[in-house]
């Protein structure tokens, strides 16, 4: 992962052609390099990756046995948790994930996803995660959303100028909330969704049971939201807006000019197309998870910043919560408003699918 970015050629003014730039990029085959494609590698993944995190997880682990009387309950506990986790494993033995990342050949079309400044990193992120089995949803593309709009339009027009001037690291427009706001939430953003479905849990007193079905229903909502965001993100195959304001002379828009020397306020970019935007995907889905859950849409709490230390933010909804995460990626340079509408759109269909798909816990009270 990228310093400064959450988890996770020469421009002609003008190709020859019938079709403007982003149509170009659009109606351009699938193997078009200049789309940007995908090559699978032979090597496998490196599983010493995980050790650190394993190793950290067996140590809480014991630290939580540990504040549990011995004897045959907590024994049986062990022996069911143990039971349930093997049958999850199991059954997710060959979803995917474990498949090596597919190799991304950037574009070069205008529109076109290609690596971006200042560090320019050699693959984008999880270039295989369109292709892991979702846990609830059918397939990833199930609620895909329909494409960008065109480079000639106003919409595009109106979001590249809008994050251009809030968004950028130097002379930003933004007020210093908003700046605050980009710095705020540029962390790994399912991060700061369940630390506030645990302060959730605990205000609202929830059972152990409860809470179990709480967290087992927001983190799937999220985890298929991710499979969902890449299955588009790698569909449509967006510039990001450093690259987009940079060579913004070859897209066709009359309203938009280049800034050769763009830079988001976080520095760098996260490593992966543009749209739909992650923190938007996200942040609907778990807010939606948790109003859904708990029944209400009214909920005051504060949640802090997993990057700027020692810095909260207080909320009087989830709602309030999400929509501020999601702006928060026009002010940190990292996404279109576009990106952000589409993502928050498909983060809803996500959680209501999950939502609808499982026992509600009031179905359960008595067990």
């Amino acid at each position: 992962m990228e310093p400064g970015a959450p988890s996770h050629g020469p421009y002609a003014r003008r190709p020859a052609s019938d079709h403007p730039p982003d149509a170009q990029l659009r109606h351009a085959p699938s193997g078009d390099p200049r789309r940007g494609r995908f090559h699978r590698p032979d090597a496998a993944p490196d599983s010493r990756v995980f050790a650190g995190s394993l190793a950290g997880g067996r140590g809480q682990l014991q630290q939580s046995l540990a504040q549990v009387p011995d004897g045959a309950p907590k024994t049986e506990g062990v022996r069911i948790g143990q039971d349930f986790a093997g049958r999850v494993l199991a059954a997710r033995a060959d979803d995917g994930s474990a498949a090596p990342p597919l190799k991304f050949t950037f574009g070069t079309l205008p529109g076109a996803y290609q690596s971006t400044p200042p560090n320019f990193p050699s693959q984008p992120q999880f270039t295989s995660w369109p292709h892991v089995k979702p846990f609830a949803l059918e397939r990833a593309s199930q609620f895909r959303p329909g494409p960008p709009p065109a480079l000639e339009s106003d919409a595009y027009a109106d979001a590249l100028n809008e994050i251009k001037s809030l968004g950028t690291a130097s002379g930003s427009t933004a007020s210093a909330d908003q700046a605050l706001t980009g710095r705020f939430w540029n962390g790994a953003i399912q991060n700061y969704w369940n630390e506030i479905a645990q302060t959730a849990a605990l205000n609202r007193r929830l059972t152990t049971a409860e809470t179990a079905r709480l967290f087992a229903l927001l983190d799937v909502a999220i985890a298929d939201s991710v499979i969902a965001f890449y299955d588009a993100k790698y569909t449509y195959a967006f510039w990001r807006p450093v690259t987009a304001i940079r060579a913004a002379d070859t897209d066709g828009n009359p309203e938009t000019a280049a800034d050769p020397n763009w830079l988001p306020q976080a520095g760098r970019t996260a490593p992966d197309p543009s749209y739909p935007g992650a923190h938007a995907v996200i942040s609907a889905a778990a807010a939606a998870v948790l109003e859904g859950f708990l029944e209400e849409d009214d909920f005051a709490f504060s949640v802090t910043s997993e990057v700027v230390p020692g810095t909260q933010r207080s909320f009087e909804s989830f709602a309030a919560a999400a929509r501020e995460a999601t702006l928060s990626r026009i002010f940190a340079g990292q996404h279109f408003r576009f990106d952000l509408s589409a993502g928050h759109r498909l983060g809803q269909k996500v959680a209501q699918f999950v939502v609808s798909s499982s026992v509600s816990p009031k179905e359960n009270e008595n067990d």
